[in-house]
């Protein structure tokens, strides 16, 4: 046994957090499930190992064997577990980790580990909830704020096999495009020249909805195993002509990229809170959600370019600020019969503000490239250039009230040439 690490001051991976991933070593490069506090990731296949889980988590029924789900190389198995199981499993994790029982071997510094997919993605669906992003687009598109907004979360069905994860490179798009760079021009195909991205929030589905059937929205948390920051990486060239008749295709399906550690549902309920938006006049019944009070959540998101070495901040916003909740997008989608199963993505759409500084993508900030901002060095930014890195960060908590800050890490990636 080892004592555990301490925890830096800066580090989002505290004692209230617990997230997920998957890692591998240079020793040992068969990706396995782990846990992190600090700078360090926890090896859970060697804590289980030596663990008695039928004694420390009440015998459950069935008996898993939990060396054997945190050995495999994603973390669905124990995302599709009953979420009480889930919780007990934190719960030893926690307590191994305040009375030193955590082996030596199993801490692992995390500069000295690989990250992988956390999840295997079956499906992948992005939705357009942001109230204030869709009003910041739609004078820029032409039109007024479809009607249906306001009636139910707009979705659409992505590509599971283009999600990466932090900090795998992305490349630029090639396309279809107007020569005019918008909406009408003669369409000519190459690389996309208006590289953007979306400063939003993904979530992952843990127990699955079988095909044919809705969802209660009052059951809703049972269905959701944890959040991860996402960037879902747009080329607002290639969307200007894919978007009459069909809506985006090559413009969102080239990339999208997802922080590693996913963070559960459990470590966001003490963050949880009243949505910015009130519909209920124009809610739905089975999206109506009972208790506005814990409707979602405080999450502080930020989006970071790296450029030539320089550091610039670009956006601050939050989850609450979302027309549409979490909880309403997932039973939205089920609605329809679809199905949905263990590690499902969701993408919650741009998170924007009503400020400047809040808005979640730069087509919003810079009115489609035409007005750029303006940085203090001088220097302007109207779409993402090649070698550009982009970092977005997301934190619950300020350390005040008795609410320990936690963290999501990073979801980054560096723009490279197309090819």
């Amino acid at each position: 046994m080892s004592p555990t690490p301490e925890v830096p001051a800066n580090s989002p991976f505290t004692l209230h957090n617990i997230p997920f991933g998957v890692i591998s070593t240079s020793s040992n490069t068969t990706p396995r499930c782990a846990s992190a506090i600090g700078d360090h990731a926890i090896d859970l296949g060697i804590l289980f190992q030596k663990a008695e889980p039928d004694i420390m988590l009440g015998k459950p029924a069935p008996y898993q064997d939990f060396e054997q789900v945190f050995r495999k190389q994603t973390l669905n198995a124990f995302a599709g577990l009953p979420s009480d199981l889930r919780s007990n499993v934190r719960r030893f994790i926690l307590d191994s980790l305040l009375n030193n029982t955590v082996p030596f071997e199993a801490f692992l510094p995390l500069d000295t580990v690989r990250m992988h997919m956390p999840m295997q993605i079956g499906g992948y669906s992005d939705f357009f909830c942001s109230l204030e992003h869709c009003q910041n687009c739609s004078p820029m598109t032409g039109g007024n704020i479809p009607k249906n907004f306001y009636y139910s979360p707009s979705v659409y069905n992505g590509r599971a096999s283009s999600v990466v994860v932090s900090p795998d490179p992305i490349r630029r798009p090639k396309g279809v495009m107007y020569d005019t760079g918008g909406k009408e021009g003669n369409p000519i195909y190459g690389a996309s020249l208006k590289m953007d991205f979306e400063l939003e929030m993904g979530f992952f589905v843990s127990k699955p909805v079988p095909w044919g059937q809705s969802l209660d929205i009052e059951k809703a948390r049972d269905h959701i195993f944890g959040f991860v920051v996402l960037n879902d990486w747009s080329s607002r060239d290639l969307q200007a002509y894919e978007m009459t008749p069909l809506g985006p295709f090559h413009s969102k399906g080239f990339a999208t990229s997802i922080s590693p550690w996913i963070v559960t549902l459990e470590a966001l309920e003490p963050f949880a809170c009243e949505p910015k938006h009130n519909h209920d006049s124009t809610t739905f019944e089975h999206l109506r959600w009972h208790d506005r009070a814990k409707g979602t959540f405080d999450i502080r998101l930020t989006a970071k370019l790296i450029r030539n070495g320089i550091t610039y901040d670009l956006v601050e916003s939050n989850l609450r600020y979302m027309y549409w909740t979490p909880y309403q997008q997932i039973v939205h989608h089920a609605a329809g019969g679809c199905g949905l199963k263990t590690g499902d993505l969701l993408g919650t759409g741009t998170i924007s503000g009503e400020k400047q500084g809040e808005l979640g993508c730069l087509y919003e900030a810079t009115r489609d490239g035409n007005s750029k901002l303006q940085f203090d060095d001088g220097s302007e930014l109207g779409y993402l250039e090649d070698g550009d890195e982009i970092i977005l960060e997301a934190w619950c908590g300020d350390g005040e009230g008795g609410r320990a800050t936690i963290g999501f890490g990073h979801s980054r990636g560096k723009l490279l040439p197309s090819i």
